[in-house]
């Protein structure tokens, strides 16, 4: 009677031990892995994801052990990194209560939004669907999300960003501006941004596009004038004289005043050129063939600075 008793004891001992050695002792991983757990995952579907991954040595084992002896909180959504040998009780408590890995996805300034749609579609990893925002609404910057992370949820981040910036300039702006509103500010940060690359002359533009508005000129600009065509993708040609003339509510060639909205999503450089631009006389602006521009105050001289720049072209086979 007593020797059963001892064996009924060790079996005991030993049908508790094996199954906390198995959920506790190392795990069968050699390296480490990145394993994606997409959004509503349960314990069953994880536990799926993990024995692909070569994490665990049973999806069974891993969910009956898990209900037995681990949390019963919810699994989270995103990728995590496993280490080598991680035993099945620490890769449970990461999947529950770990941060997941954190990717970025980066809109440079002045991406219009069809480009911003393209990117957030292209990015597998993200879920859903989304319509092309609104251009001018997203604020361009580098932003973290985890897979699985619905699309909509990211723009209406890149949202409440731009938002914020421009409510935030548009407070600290300077006195005796060309543009009356936030919006205004917006459309015309648009059309600096597509207008010098060269982030020393944003306001140096700016002041030139404001002088011009004072004034009741026409703004020139040539991205206004492809805008309408492309919605802010490459022209891929020169503009055509027809297009120069055509009234669409963009082409600031044949309107006085800024264009009905704005032609990409300017940076917070652009917008803070805009609310806070150079005190200048200059009235234009044409390119110095060096990636820059060079400015005048008169027709006249605005006259040898693009004389200048057409035998730039010319030496260069361009014209």
């Amino acid at each position: 009677m007593k020797r059963l008793l001892i064996l009924l004891l060790a079996l005991a001992a030993l049908a508790i031990g094996v199954p906390l050695f198995m959920w506790r002792g190392p795990g069968p991983l050699s390296a480490r892995a990145t394993v994606r757990i997409p959004e509503g995952a349960t314990i069953g579907s994880a536990s799926r994801i993990l024995a692909q991954a070569g994490a665990i040595r049973s999806a069974t084992w891993f969910r009956g052990l898990a209900g037995r002896l681990g949390s019963h909180d919810p699994i989270r959504a995103g990728e995590f990194v496993i280490p080598p040998h991680a035993s099945a009780a620490a890769i449970l408590d990461a999947l529950q209560h770990g941060r997941p890995a954190l990717t970025l996805l980066t809109i440079p300034e002045g991406t219009p939004s069809v480009i911003v749609h393209d990117r957030l579609m292209a990015t597998t990893a993200l879920a859903g669907a989304v319509p092309v925002p609104p251009e001018g609404s997203v604020l361009p910057d580098s932003y973290a999300y985890q897979p699985g992370q619905s699309r909509l949820a990211l723009v209406q981040r890149m949202q409440k960003a731009m938002d914020r910036a421009l409510a935030a300039e548009w407070a600290a702006r300077g006195p005796g501006l060309a543009v009356a509103t936030p919006k205004q500010a917006l459309i015309l940060a648009s059309i600096v941004e597509k207008e010098t690359g060269v982030a020393a002359e944003r306001t140096m533009v700016a002041g030139v596009y404001g002088n011009r508005l004072k004034l009741a000129m026409p703004l020139q600009a040539d991205p206004t004038v492809i805008y309408p065509i492309t919605r802010g993708r490459p022209l891929g040609r020169r503009i055509l004289e027809s297009e120069l003339h055509a009234k669409n509510g963009y082409n600031t060639y044949a309107e006085v005043g800024l264009p009905l909205g704005p032609i990409c999503n300017p940076g917070r450089a652009s917008i803070h050129a805009v609310l806070h631009p150079a005190v200048t006389k200059a009235l234009y602006f044409v390119a110095n063939g060096q990636g820059g521009h060079v400015f005048a105050d008169t027709l006249a001289e605005h006259d040898v600075n693009v004389k200048k720049w057409f035998a730039i072209r010319r030496a260069r086979g361009e014209m």
